[in-house]
Order: structure tokens, then sequence, then C-alpha cells
């Protein structure tokens, strides 16, 4: 039986590799979860498609436009005059308030115009429209 010699030590080495690998496992991981979590707020909605959809974050209100004519602020119900309320009391406290609307592409267009005009009524005029992406950027 041979036994090491004891003299003979040798230099403690650090395996970089697998924690590399670990680290970059991590980094999918929440950049996944982080893309998930995104529409989770919001009612599902048949939205139209565009090439050219740009994905703005800085937007305060997600309000969604259902085929039946209800309306959604993020995930919860909510009645025009309340969300023209709190949409125009949030546009006094912040310049920078924006407010992205959501339609269901079956929806008649004079239903889109009419909120559009009752918002810009209250003051609000950083006002996007979404869609869904169908490639482009």
């Amino acid at each position: 039986m041979r036994l090491r010699d004891r003299r003979r030590q040798d230099k403690p080495e650090i395996i970089i590799i697998p924690m590399i690998d670990i680290m970059f496992f991590l980094l999918v991981f929440f950049m996944m979860s982080t893309l998930y979590m995104v529409n989770m707020k919001t009612v599902d909605v048949d939205m139209p498609q565009a090439q050219h959809a740009e994905t703005k974050l800085s937007v305060t209100y997600v309000v969604t436009l259902r085929q039946d004519g209800s309306l959604w602020l993020e995930d919860k119900p909510i009645t025009e005059t309340d969300l023209l309320n709190r949409a125009a009391a949030e546009n006094r406290k912040d310049n920078h308030f924006a407010v992205v609307l959501r339609a269901d592409q079956q929806l008649d267009y004079g239903m889109v115009m009419a909120l559009l005009d009752r918002f810009k009524g209250e003051g609000i005029t950083h006002i996007g429209l979404a869609a869904a992406s169908a490639g482009g950027r």
C-alpha cells in the first residue's frame, strides 16, 4: 500500500467552471421567471398584432377594455367614472403619468375612441395603445 508523502503538499485549486455554469443557470432562470410575471396583472384579451410594437416600461395604469365593454384596471374590474377619477387624481400628482389601453380587436372602434376622448377630457395626455407583437422589434 502506498501512502502519501506528508512533505509534498499540492496547492489547493478552485474549479471555477461549475460555478460559472450555476451562475448562468440562475441568470436564465430569473430572466424567464420575470418574463412570465409581466402579464400577471392583466386580463386576457385578444389584442391586434403589430409588426413594430414597442415595449414601454414607464406605465402607471394598464387599462383593459374587453369585448363585452367591461373595463379593468390591471386585473380588477372598475367602472368608467371610478377609473377616470382615479386617473385624473394620479395625473395631478405625477407629471409623468401614463396610461396604456389594451382593447380587444373585435371591439367597436367608437368605444375605444370614446374612452380615449374621456381620458383626454380629464387632462391625461400620455396614452398608449397596446398591441401583441407580431415579430418586428
